[in-house]
């Protein structure tokens, strides 16, 4: 029965097509700047494009470059900061007030960068700072490699932190809009509410909060306060998640491996981007990896999309955003 509810699935996620076409080197870069891996990328109010570059390699660490750049909906690079402040940018999110978040995913060897959360004005002043420059840690205040964050509808701050499977954090942490500690859940494991490397947030319309549970192939949904909602599948393994305010939801796979000894394996499923409802779970279209076989990660890691059909995907391992129209 098992078997037969998989097939059924598997055939329903691969049968999604393709509506979408793909624009590379759309993003301008300063004359004498290549991009460094970028697994975030998100869409701002005035359709302005967002992108968290690993200073033109895998890691800020030593480098002078801003890793925090803006661009316009031409692919024109309107500012940049963040020179210093960072080791390892991961998860981007945009606040309703146009405010830019960041996760610092890693130290890197730093002492005085990475297992942080920033919040930036568009302007790069710091309004917020969560956690300890260098320091990783499982307390109120700390982390051990923040992957995202996430605000709600009413300004909570939600954090994911742990990304490795069976050691380290493996949580999702709450704080007020001021940054004070609410609560935290998870723990490492399979069942609801556990996590393996927590790698992504989103909220749908609803306020309910979409977590990529990446290593357990799955997406987790709960409410605010952390209960369990309902665990979906159909996504692939989720590196990535954005939810537009029509409940659309793009969900990155950069990772999944028909077998091999890689962690990433998640039979049936194939790398890319699947498109579909928040609301009922369907997947509705799927923008293939093109370059699945390249290593143990592939394709678009972090997915931002603006509402209006086009869809942004950030990529570690080819370094790089590209552009999907559709």
């Amino acid at each position: 029965m098992r078997y037969a509810l998989y097939l059924t699935l598997s055939a329903t996620v691969f049968a999604q097509p393709n509506p979408y076409r793909t624009v590379e080197n759309w993003f301008k870069l300063p004359e004498g700047r290549t991009w460094g891996s970028t697994s975030t990328v998100a869409v701002d109010s005035k359709g302005h494009i967002w992108i968290g570059d690993r200073c033109g390699a895998n890691s800020c660490v030593g480098s002078t470059l801003d890793p925090i750049l803006e661009f316009d909906a031409a692919g024109k690079l309107l500012k940049s900061f963040g020179s210093g402040l960072l080791a390892f940018p991961h998860g981007i999110f945009i606040d309703k007030a146009d405010n830019i978040w960041i996760a610092d995913g890693q130290a890197r060897g730093a002492t005085t960068t990475g297992h942080q959360v920033f919040k930036f004005s568009q302007d790069g002043k710091i309004l917020m700072t969560l956690g300890k420059a260098g320091v990783p840690g499982d307390g109120p205040d700390t982390f051990n490699q923040p992957n995202a964050v996430a605000i709600a509808p009413n300004g909570d701050i939600f954090v994911s932190d742990g990304h490795d499977r069976g050691k380290g954090n493996a949580r999702v942490s709450k704080f007020t809009p001021e940054g004070k500690f609410i609560k935290q859940w998870g723990g490492h494991g399979t069942g609801p509410g556990q996590f393996e490397v927590p790698h992504t947030l989103a909220f749908d319309s609803q306020g309910r909060l979409f977590v990529g549970d990446r290593a357990n192939n799955r997406i987790q949904i709960f409410d605010q306060d952390g209960n369990f909602i309902a665990e979906w599948k159909q996504f692939g393994r989720p590196s990535g998640v954005f939810i537009d305010s029509h409940d659309v939801i793009y969900v990155a796979d950069s990772e999944s491996m028909e077998t091999g000894g890689y962690a990433g394996n998640n039979p049936g499923f194939k790398r890319g981007i699947r498109i579909g409802s928040a609301k009922d779970g369907k997947v509705t279209a799927f923008i293939p990896d093109p370059t699945p076989g390249l290593g143990p990660t592939s394709g678009a890691e972090g997915v931002g999309a603006d509402g209006k059909g086009t869809v942004y995907g950030a990529e570690v391992l080819q370094k790089g955003v590209k552009k999907y129209v559709k």
